[in-house]
């Protein structure tokens, strides 16, 4: 059996495993690594070459930043202030926690993050005002995925960082947009087909008093609007500046740095680099042409990004997506194009971005059991646990028709 066969069979098992169980498959890429290389007669110091030391500190640096923001409360405070946008009126509110959603996530903390802030206000709302719970949350976890992919994000490092591997850096607006449009568009029909119109132009109490922000608090956004501008004006290092950031803030004493660092989301680092070791060590024994020329015989020019996103979107619906579809996937995305006969690289790995990401919103994704779990009625939990999964199944086939569709159109931008 040649080494690229091992490797290829090596990374299907990784994928398997992280669909039917809760292993860290991060550990298990890495041990599978050691498997193939030494088969493949590769030393240790090469296989150990395939860690993405870039991408570590990136994500590490950012993640941090954004502990800090949410350990202080800080994160908090705004999206209170930013809720307060409805004023109250009913048709408003769910197109507020979109917004606010998609804004948080795509400031740095990512989907889970303002997902897991938002959620608790906004089901609650929800509850309170006779808004459909399945809406809310639709609303909720649609709007934090549109904002997954921005280029300070920690998911959106992980995106970029992967096409520039497939020769496709440099598009980090398009990756950004493409996501947001499809996200926007499901979560209008969805805001369309349970009603938003309907709910009228009735105006109801806010949320509470607003507390004022601390010192520390006021000192944590305007250090935090320095990062961003210092990131998209002056081009400063992502994770580097990040890194500078967090360390302001915790000298200043925002935050405890204790409770930060363990705070930080060290199981997806941790299989986003694991799987990059794989992935890595796939490219080298050949084991990543034969799996993309497998994928390629299934699709010509004009089909391979509907098929992509399908597979991916089946995947991620039981799988990690920044941590194992969009590490495996994504540096595939320029031999499948060429092995497809010459379709863009750019749309099939926007294709992977936009297949992935759009059935997150099962319950079986943490962002969709973050909604479930804050529904006190059991009842009501097990209705949206279903209504949930249901729609993040048949996220699977609109999201490759919407890949099909809208991806060359966004590569061509």
């Amino acid at each position: 059996m040649s080494p690229a066969t091992v490797a290829l069979i090596a990374l299907l098992v990784t994928i398997v495993l992280s669909m039917a169980t809760r292993l860290n498959v991060g550990v298990v890429a890495i041990a599978l690594a050691w498997a193939v290389g030494w088969y493949a007669s590769l030393g240790a110091d090469e296989i150990v070459r395939g860690f993405p030391a870039g991408l570590f500190l990136t994500l590490t640096g950012v993640t941090m930043l954004f502990a800090v923001v949410q350990v202080n409360g800080t994160l908090e405070r705004l999206t209170l202030r930013a809720v307060s946008l409805a004023r109250g009126r009913l048709v408003w509110i769910p197109l507020v926690f979109f917004a606010v959603a998609g804004v948080i996530s795509s400031a740095g903390p990512g989907a889970i993050a303002a997902v897991a802030l938002i959620a608790p206000i906004a089901l609650a709302t929800a509850t309170r005002y006779g808004i459909s719970p399945f809406l809310m949350a639709l609303m909720v976890t649609n709007g934090a995925n549109a904002g997954l992919l921005s280029p300070i994000s920690s998911v959106g490092v992980i995106a970029n960082t992967k096409m520039a591997e497939a020769g496709l850096g440099g598009h980090e607006a398009v990756v950004w947009l493409g996501n947001f449009i499809t996200h926007l568009l499901v979560a209008l029909a969805a805001y369309l087909a349970l009603g938003g119109t309907k709910l009228g132009n009735t105006t109801v109490a806010g949320a509470g008093p607003e507390a004022p922000m601390s010192r520390l608090q006021r000192l944590t956004v305007v250090v935090v609007l320095l990062w961003i501008a210092g990131v998209l004006l002056f081009r400063l290092p992502l994770g580097l500046s990040a890194f500078v950031a967090a360390a302001v803030l915790l000298a200043a004493g925002a935050a405890d740095e204790t409770v930060v660092i363990r705070q930080m989301p060290w199981g997806v680092t941790l299989m986003v680099c694991g799987m990059s070791v794989l992935v890595s060590l796939l490219e080298r024994t050949g084991g990543m042409a034969l799996f993309s020329g497998m994928l390629a015989q299934l699709a010509g020019p004009n089909s391979i990004n509907g098929i992509v996103a399908f597979v991916t979107g089946a995947i991620s619906s039981y799988s990690s997506t920044s941590g194992v579809v969009l590490p495996a996937f994504l540096p595939m995305a320029g031999s499948l194009a060429e092995q497809a006969g010459g379709a863009n690289p750019l749309a099939v790995a926007l294709s992977i971005n936009i297949g992935s990401s759009l059935v997150d919103v099962s319950p079986l994704s943490t962002l969709g059991a973050l909604c479930v779990t804050n529904i006190v009625d059991p009842a009501a939990s097990r209705k949206l646990f279903r209504l949930l999964l249901a729609w993040g199944l048949a996220m699977i086939p609109i999201g490759a028709l919407l890949a099909y569709l809208l991806a060359p159109i966004l590569a061509g931008l």
